[in-house]
């Protein structure tokens, strides 16, 4: 597409580094950079915390997904 990475976070009114971290995860350079040390949460954890996190996490992942579609959508013939 030729687009940086701003400009397609600009386009799916998300944050710069919420696409960075989604692009690091799909292309396996996911934890190489500043902030790597923190853990991601545990889906499978019992613990409220854990839980709230990984709630907070597909909730992102799902809004994404809803922008990514409707802008995909929006470039077909």
């Amino acid at each position: 597409l030729g687009k940086s990475r701003a400009e397609v976070a600009r386009d799916l009114d998300i944050n710069e580094s919420t696409l960075g971290r989604w692009v690091a995860k799909a292309t396996g350079t996911e934890g190489t950079g500043s902030g790597s040390a923190r853990r991601a949460p545990d889906a499978n954890s019992d613990d409220p915390a854990e839980m709230a996190k990984e709630i907070a996490r597909l909730k992102q992942e799902n809004a994404f997904l809803k922008k990514a579609a409707a802008f995909f959508a929006k470039e077909q013939p």
